[in-house]
């Protein structure tokens, strides 16, 4: 009765062989005192007592089914799938109907140590016994689906050659979690350090921080992040904007009104903060709120590289404090800076199973995750998947062996460009714990590229910088890709895939609008950033305002169907300026007859002022006049010149 109620206990708790009352294999008085001892250690998880006294049993009887199925168990408790498997192997020798279950156990095994065929083999095995355990019906069918996609994917193995970032970044402590500017000049990343509240011998999570060496492209000496964000508590999983200006994280130990010193009150046990960068340091985080963090538990958060999306791990934490039910959320950041509520994201991405280390990147169209919900190696894989332009997302991808294998994977980041990935691993040959490595990115993975483009926005007149709004719009369907502000120096940085063609708009109250397009279809050299110089006038007499984002068709003043983005510019403009006149100036080059080029500029003009008109602009309010090609403000003799010089104009009256 006592090894009965042993090996009921053990089953319940531990997962291993249930016992009948009496053991049916054995006679050996000596190996059951010993089989039994074995169970008695398995009870109290001291697996490597519980290996001995099972060994010792088998020894004793070399025939002993229920023994070597207790060892088998023992050894996969202990982290040895190998002997496990070996001992279950011995165990269906002897007796192959004895213990069904040793055949999804075998299977499982098999998968650890990625043996793909032979644990697709073991799990067919398994079904076919009608008297299988009801309640591994749906691990049995998730490992039959995991060796079924892993005997076939193992055989397509794609390059994968990881190299540690060395000791400027890398600790004798863990380092993971990373997070890139969209110039790849910073690396920010979470590293364990020594824990002060408890004399140093525990650890917590503090961020750091490593500029790249542009003369040589290594990493200098990683720094701890200064400002208002680390803490003597947990801080975790950085995410920042494109222009390394805005952090989003993740600070645990949070719970209701307790802020622990540190003025951070929480909604749940890890919730998400946000924080600026001003003069070289940042501010004072700040709770993004209840539309985004619950009583559960928030982390892992991946923001779009202009700030407006915020993608995030959510999990539930159950009766022993451990995370379950993961998913990723996504919330919208409003006009008036507030956070929509979090919904989860859309099948086929969410899974019944855990899904985590979500990263957007800056392309805004390329998703990388990991998940143990998709047909992987045996653990959690890297996944990618992509946004198309009807708004869904493709089925995720795996990212193949061996950058996945039978471990654990997560943490991966993609630099700007695409060809770079970086992530977090303990494998043999780091410094110590997890270390942050990168590794080429397969063509076939990779994100669209994106360049990034710098601004500088200012008076025209005194040269001051000023803090505009500025919006870039896919200059084909006029859609929103990035909108936000300059800073206070006057500054902006964007990331831009490079598939597409874009105008500018820039906007400050009491100044002209400014207007610019630009290709990055044409050209798209991700390493040769665009940088513009905004020069914004004020709102006076006389001046003008070059509307470079009205377009005609070559020899015709028809409007093209691009220029809609700048003549609803132009029309918001003066509706939001009633009082103002304007007049509307076209120009040409000097191909064709001056005559015809007069009459051509003063139709393309009328054009734009009688859309205006047509929107109901008071006609009193705007004027139009040609002027050919006389007033040229580039060369002619070149075709850049050219372009410039084929212009549309509005000047205030």
């Amino acid at each position: 009765m006592k090894s009965y109620l042993f090996s009921f206990i053990t089953c319940m708790l531990l997962g291993s062989f249930c016992l009948a009352q009496q053991v049916k294999t054995s006679t050996d008085k000596r190996a059951i005192k010993s089989y039994e001892m074995a169970l008695s250690k398995m009870r109290t998880r001291n697996w490597s007592d519980a290996i001995a006294h099972a060994s010792d049993a088998v020894e004793k009887d070399s025939r002993f089914v229920e023994a070597y199925l207790i060892l088998a168990d023992g050894y996969g408790n202990a982290g040895d799938p190998e002997n496990g498997l070996l001992a279950f192997q011995k165990a269906t020798d002897i007796a192959p109907d004895f213990y069904p279950t040793a055949y999804f156990k075998m299977a499982k095994y098999a998968m650890q140590l990625e043996q793909y065929e032979e644990a697709f083999d073991y799990i067919q095995v398994y079904f076919k016994y009608k008297n299988r355990r009801e309640s591994l019906e749906p691990y049995a069918n998730e490992l039959r689906r995991n060796a079924v996609f892993a005997k076939e994917a193992i055989k397509q193995k794609v390059a994968f050659d990881p190299q540690n970032l060395g000791p400027a970044i890398n600790s004798q402590h863990d380092e993971y979690y990373p997070a890139l500017t969209a110039d790849d000049g910073q690396l920010f990343f979470t590293r364990k350090i020594p824990d002060a509240r408890v004399g140093g011998v525990g650890l917590q999570e503090d961020f750091y921080v490593a500029l790249k060496d542009t003369t040589n492209a290594v990493w200098k000496k990683a720094k701890s992040l200064t400002g208002h964000i680390n803490t003597e508590y947990n801080e975790g999983a950085p995410t920042i904007t494109a222009d390394g200006k805005t952090m989003v994280f993740t600070a645990c130990e949070l719970y209701g009104d307790l802020d622990y010193g540190q003025d951070r009150k929480g909604y749940g046990s890890c919730d998400l903060f946000i924080s600026y960068r001003s003069g070289g340091y940042w501010t004072k985080p700040v709770n993004l709120g209840p539309n985004v963090n619950s009583r559960q538990w928030e982390t892992q958060p991946s923001l779009s590289a202009d700030g407006r999306v915020l993608f995030f791990i959510k999990g539930v934490r159950n009766r022993n404090r451990q995370v379950e039910n993961q998913e990723i959320m996504f919330s919208v950041r409003m006009e008036d800076g507030s956070w929509s509520q979090a919904v989860p994201m859309p099948k086929p991405i969410n899974t019944p199973g855990d899904e985590s280390s979500v990263h957007i990147h800056p392309d805004g169209q390329t998703l990388y995750f990991a998940s143990k919900g998709h047909p992987g190696f045996g653990g959690e894989d890297l996944f990618v998947t992509r946004i198309g332009p009807d708004g869904e997302w493709t089925e995720p991808e795996n990212l193949g062996y061996p950058i996945n294998t039978a471990k654990d994977e997560n943490s991966l980041l993609v630099s700007s460009k695409g060809d770079i990935a970086y992530f977090a691993s303990a494998r043999e040959g780091g410094l110590g714990g997890l270390d942050l490595y990168s590794f080429e990115l397969p063509e076939e993975l990779r994100p669209v590229p994106v360049s990034f483009t710098k601004g500088f926005v200012f008076d025209e007149e005194t040269k001051e910088p000023l803090e505009a709004r500025f919006k870039l719009l896919d200059l084909e369907t006029g859609a929103t890709i990035v909108e936000s502000n300059s800073d206070k120096e006057g500054e902006f940085l964007v990331t831009l895939p490079s598939n597409k063609d874009y105008a500018l708009e820039v906007k400050k109250d009491g100044y002209l609008f400014y207007s610019e397009n630009f290709s990055l279809s044409e050209n798209p050299d991700v390493d040769k950033p665009r940088y513009l110089d905004i020069g914004m006038s004020k709102v006076k007499p006389g001046e003008s305002v070059v509307l470079r984002n009205i377009f005609f068709a070559s020899g015709s003043y028809d409007l093209k169907k691009a220029s809609d983005v700048e003549l609803k510019n132009l029309y918001s403009f003066l509706v939001q300026n009633a009082q103002l006149r304007i007049r509307i100036e076209g120009h040409t080059d000097n191909v064709g007859k001056p005559q015809d080029n007069q009459i051509l500029s003063e139709n393309r003009a009328k054009a734009v002022y009688s859309f205006l008109i047509d929107k109901g602009i008071n006609a009193d309010r705007l004027e139009y006049k040609g002027y050919g090609e006389t007033q040229p403000v580039a060369t002619n003799e070149t075709a850049a010149g050219r372009a410039k010089n084929r212009r549309t104009v509005f000047t205030v009256l």
